[in-house]
């Protein structure tokens, strides 16, 4: 079996704020060829851990290496390494052509090679027709692209794109998703983006970063994400609800899912606090005679207040902060 070449490896990144571990102790390594997510809510060092890659923030600790080389005392210039800002980070002043091409004025490129640059990014990304016109005048899947095709003239190492989708509506994000999932095939450059958006994650990733309180707290593919949590911090956040525990001793408790769970005369029960309707299905959100609220599913709503009947199909085994495995 070939094995995998590390494209970045993070050794001890810590980042504070004031007195605050925004990144603490952090370890990643991302491989050749991967398109890699870090995913989690607000205000957990996402961005700040793209900068420190990028090299915009230093680390308080810690090292970075690109292709097996130390690049952590290295200016963002020297790293080839580009990013790709939530923003965009366009020039409304210059039209599309320009803005393309500033990265490579920038570095004295001629004229010919310029051209031949722009013209092939925007190509490969459907933008050929609007490089004459001005960035304020095109829509947001266009100036995504626009951004897109400025780090890709560049020819960088690797690719940071940092909440790339989150300034586009439902239905661009959608094919936006599908093109960057395309593009990073065709290019086998390695990408890593943010997001907040487990949607995202779940359709073009194969391994997914999990990040809270400073620290990787799984780094798994989706699936494994969502069926197999590593603790019950991963298991309340991945999802749409978060996951349901029922006690079964001191110290065990068994984690479900909503679909885990088939509703009959089963020897299980709970009370329907409130019903909540998404698409077909509803949602019940019930409480169980020692006060754990859990999520059930069904096919209509029913009474709050009513006694539900349930059996589990599956369930994680959850002891000590950990899920142990999953029974039956």
């Amino acid at each position: 079996m070939t094995q995998k070449k590390i494209k970045l490896e993070l050794k001890g990144i810590t980042k504070f704020f004031g007195k605050k571990a925004v990144i603490d102790h952090l370890d990643l390594k991302v491989y050749e060829g991967e398109l890699f997510a870090i995913l989690g809510p607000s205000g957990t060092g996402k961005s700040t851990l793209l900068k420190i890659i990028v090299g915009i923030e230093e680390p308080d600790s810690g090292s970075v290496f690109l292709d097996g080389k130390d690049i952590t005392n290295l200016p963002p210039n020297k790293r080839n390494i580009a990013m790709v800002f939530q923003s965009f980070a366009l020039y409304p002043n210059m039209d599309v052509y320009r803005n393309i091409a500033f990265p490579l004025k920038i570095a004295r490129f001629n004229k010919a090679d310029i051209d031949k640059k722009v013209r092939s990014a925007a190509k490969l990304l459907g933008i050929s027709e609007v490089l004459s016109s001005s960035v304020s005048k095109i829509s947001g899947g266009q100036k995504q692209r626009v951004a897109l095709a400025r780090a890709l003239v560049r020819d960088p190492s690797m690719f940071l794109l940092d909440e790339p989708f989150s300034n586009l509506d439902a239905r661009v994000r959608f094919t936006a998703r599908e093109e960057l999932k395309r593009l990073q095939k065709k290019l086998n450059s390695t990408f890593i983006y943010v997001t907040h958006d487990q949607r995202e994650t779940s359709n073009i990733t194969s391994r997914v970063g999990v990040l809270n309180d400073g620290k990787f707290q799984q780094i798994d593919s989706f699936d494994n994400l969502y069926n197999f949590p590593q603790n019950k911090w991963v298991g309340d956040f991945i999802g749409n609800f978060p996951m349901s525990f029922i006690k079964k001793s001191d110290s065990i408790s068994w984690g479900f899912r909503p679909e885990w769970a088939s509703i009959h005369r089963g020897n299980l029960s709970a009370k329907l606090v409130t019903n909540e309707l998404a698409g077909d299905i509803n949602y019940w959100l019930c409480e169980t005679k020692e006060g754990s609220m859990i999520v059930l599913r069904g096919n209509k709503p029913r009474e709050v207040g009513s006694k539900i009947s349930f059996k589990l199909n599956k369930y994680n085994i959850y002891k000590n902060g950990v899920f142990l495995k999953q029974g039956r």
